[in-house]
């Protein structure tokens, strides 16, 4: 038995194979560098990601098993078998080690950006509600209330959103969208005591776009990224600089195996496709 068989063995069902497990691990590791290359957050892998905990609730079973049996052997004096099962130990815990690794990162990346953009990921996800008018009503303030001062609700938490009654939570997952809610909501509370509580009315909100000017800012989709290309050829919008008013977006075309230096609003689609990877 080599090692792929030794990986392949703690995998469950009827499509598990060392040729699955290995692909499983090169999906991750690319979303891992794909992550950390871009400011946004990426769309959650959902069929991967419960591939890979099921895998690791699986692995951890395993290894306790071993450990167990090879603590409780009749013969400790048989060198071969407790050689053999102390190198199967080390390679399942190894393995076990690098996709805890990969998880880890992928996580604290993805809350990471959460925590620097969450008005902004909050606005999106509310943006989708199925009851638009009372989306509106949290998301935006009422001249009422901007224009009365005995207006008692406009707190910063008022402008939370509320993304209860959304279904597509697309780029986020179930659990990544509660604690989104729960981060902002804790932080406008937080900036009510502090100091948001003394601005009159109309400034308390943390939406607000008085000005011209959002409060709410977004990651930066013109940031510059390495990419490789996996297909034939994979077209790659260049967008015209905003500052130039007749200047038109410019279509190139990469070929695989090239690797460019691109704008990553330009090579999004792609990704998303699969015809490219981030380097």
């Amino acid at each position: 038995m080599d090692i792929d068989d030794i990986l392949a063995s703690v995998d469950r069902g009827a499509g598990a194979s060392s040729a699955s497990t290995a692909i499983d691990h090169q999906l991750l590791t690319r979303f891992w560098v794909a992550e950390r290359a871009v400011s946004e957050v990426l769309p959650w892998p959902t069929a991967l990601m419960e591939r890979m905990m099921d895998r690791v609730r699986w692995q951890i079973e395993t290894i306790e098993d071993l450990a167990a049996s090879s603590s409780d052997a009749p013969d400790p004096s048989s060198k071969s078998n407790n050689a053999t099962l102390n190198l199967r130990l080390s390679i399942l815990q190894t393995d076990l080690a690098r996709t805890q690794f990969l998880i880890r990162s992928v996580l604290r990346t993805r809350l990471a950006k959460l925590s620097k953009h969450s008005m902004h990921y909050l606005v999106l996800l509310s943006s989708r509600s199925t009851n638009p008018s009372a989306t509106q009503s949290q998301t935006q303030p009422s001249q009422s209330s901007m224009d009365t001062s005995t207006a008692t609700n406009t707190r910063p938490e008022d402008s939370v959103p509320d993304i209860s009654s959304v279904t597509d939570l697309s780029p986020l997952s179930e659990a990544e969208a509660q604690f989104l809610h729960t981060h902002q909501s804790l932080l406008a509370s937080h900036y009510a005591g502090s100091f948001m509580g003394a601005f009159p009315m109309n400034l308390r909100r943390l939406d607000d776009n008085a000005g011209g000017t959002s409060m709410v800012q977004g990651p930066e989709n013109r940031e510059v990224v390495f990419v490789r290309c996996l297909g034939g050829e994979v077209p790659v919008i260049v967008a015209a600089a905003a500052a130039e008013e007749d200047a038109i977006d410019i279509g190139v075309t990469m070929r695989m195996g090239d690797v460019w230096v691109v704008r990553w609003e330009g090579v999004r689609d792609a990704w998303e496709r699969g015809e490219v990877e981030l380097l």
